[in-house]
């Protein structure tokens, strides 16, 4: 059942204790940073979090980690000049980390949201990366089997939504919120601007409403 909520900290409130939970966001493009403060404020914690990176500077998705809300990260690329505080608690063994490369990471959402069991990729073979999964010789080269990644919720950015939480984007700022949108149990939208029905060209909906359960208006 789709929900429009009035504020950011309704949307997130029930975002339990050891959630895992996606964020979409390519660095700050389409990160969903009034989401993510929210759900500092509801104080939920214990969680896993999808995500491209692991935070940056004192904003978003780092807050989180450095306030210990986050137990786990599974993400292609952990480190960067300003990700302190990931680097902090991953080396005081705070953190755990899954490192996925940055195609694996993206297919395995996306089979998730399709429905697929899991997919072969010769990414990663002959590395620790494929360290205890199986491997198989297809298609004149060795790859190994990748598992989807499912989530509890999901915390996006979209441009606009109609009454339908249909979904367009701006630009690049829609990178992982897609393909989140399908992998997680539960979508929460934040959006700049929510249109009548039928406003929306159905030709330029890129996330349908069935995928999104929870749409709130920032700005």
């Amino acid at each position: 059942m789709l929900e429009f909520k009035e504020t950011v900290a309704e949307a997130v409130a029930g975002v339990q204790d050891g959630s895992t939970v996606m964020i979409g966001g390519f660095g700050n493009a389409g990160q969903p940073f009034e989401l993510i403060d929210a759900l500092l404020q509801s104080g939920a914690t214990g969680l896993t979090v999808v995500n491209n990176n692991a935070g940056q500077a004192d904003e978003g998705l780092a807050l989180l980690i450095k306030e210990g809300r986050v137990r786990k990260m599974i993400c292609s690329f952990p480190r960067q000049s300003d990700s302190w505080h990931f680097d902090a608690k991953y080396r005081a063994g705070e953190i755990e980390l899954e490192l996925v490369p940055q195609g694996n990471l993206a297919e395995r959402i996306r089979a998730a949201g399709a429905g697929i069991g899991g997919f072969f990729t010769p990414t990663g073979y002959g590395t620790m990366l494929a360290e205890g999964k199986e491997t198989r010789f297809l298609d004149g080269k060795w790859q190994v089997f990748e598992t989807p990644i499912h989530a509890d919720v999901a915390l996006i950015k979209a441009l606009k939504a109609d009454g339908k939480g249909n979904l367009v984007y701006r630009k690049t700022a829609r990178n992982f919120g897609p393909i989140m949108a399908a992998a997680a149990k539960q979508t929460i939208a934040q959006v700049s601007e929510i249109v009548p029905i039928g406003s929306l060209d159905p030709e330029n909906v890129v996330t349908p409403g069935i995928y999104v359960n929870t749409i709130v208006k920032v700005g």
